[in-house]
């Protein structure tokens, strides 16, 4: 097994799924784990659990609703008050909605949680996350990407909507942010790889009204892989040396799998990219090149 003594990671969407998963294992590898969840409860439960499944006395948490920007921000300063270093970040708490809602920023919901989460945490703890190199970044997407777009005229939806091609556009995204990320951390130190899990029994869906959903929930314990085949690429990016080197890459069951080609679109990830930083009002996020 390998070793991660010493090392900080930070995983969201860690009270449940592969996010559990990944936590559970990286803290039985001795790693420091800091999950972010949004429920106290089960948060406190969770964490609580995985003390007591590997025996380790850090395991941490921060409270936040990922498609608050506030919520993001008050998480990412309350990391940087508590932990000098960030070794891995596993961005992986995702959503997806039949109908057009509106995040609390006025934010298209499956755009703000999926999306731009990942691009305002990441690059709040950016500077830390290069101070702490060698140092990885995980951003879970999926092999939806592949019926993604990136439409700037419809980027939330705003002209139509529908909840799975919200959900496929949003995961071309993640794949897209890593690309655009690992180019401007290029020399850093710091990698930066996308995954797809596979489709994962989770119970994801039970509480959907929609076709889709209903979907997700009749054959996900039928079809569905575990949550722990599915959180096995996330930790391999985290703790392999295989992969030291390697980034802005897209991995599958471990191995390092081709892209559809809108997501090799390097004008739309710069694009994207810009765009976000506006929506989050960031003007200092890391630049075009190191």
């Amino acid at each position: 097994m390998a070793t991660m003594q010493g090392k900080i990671c930070l995983i969201t969407g860690g009270t449940n799924g592969i996010g559990k998963i990944a936590a559970l294992e990286l803290a039985r590898m001795g790693a420091t784990v800091v999950i972010i969840g949004r429920n106290p409860t089960k948060t406190a439960q969770v964490v609580a659990e995985i003390k007591a499944a590997t025996g380790s006395t850090t395991v941490d948490s921060i409270i936040a609703d990922l498609s608050s920007q506030a919520d993001i921000r008050h998480a990412a300063s309350t990391f940087l008050e508590r932990y000098q270093h960030l070794h891995v970040l596993l961005n992986n708490a995702g959503v997806l909605n039949a109908k057009r809602e509106l995040s609390v920023d006025g934010i298209e919901m499956t755009f703000a949680v999926n999306h731009l989460a990942y691009f305002l945490l990441t690059t709040l703890l950016l500077d830390t996350i290069r101070a702490s190199a060698p140092a990885r970044i995980i951003n879970v997407a999926s092999g939806a990407h592949t019926l993604g777009k990136v439409d700037f005229s419809n980027l939330q939806g705003e002209r139509s909507y529908r909840g799975m091609t919200a959900y496929s556009n949003s995961k071309l995204e993640n794949v897209l942010f890593t690309i655009e990320l690992a180019h401007r951390l290029q020399g850093t130190g710091v990698t930066v790889n996308a995954i797809h899990p596979g489709f994962v029994n989770t119970g994801w869906g039970k509480t959907g009204s929609s076709m889709t959903a209903r979907l997700l929930s009749l054959f996900g314990p039928v079809m569905g892989r575990t949550p722990e085949k599915g959180a096995a690429t996330s930790i391999y990016l985290a703790t392999s040396p295989e992969v030291a080197s390697v980034t802005g890459k897209y991995f599958f069951d471990s191995k390092e799998k081709q892209t559809a080609k809108q997501a090799t679109d390097l004008e739309a990830a710069g694009k994207l990219w810009e765009v976000s930083a506006m929506l989050v009002n960031r003007s200092d996020t890391a630049p075009a090149s190191v």
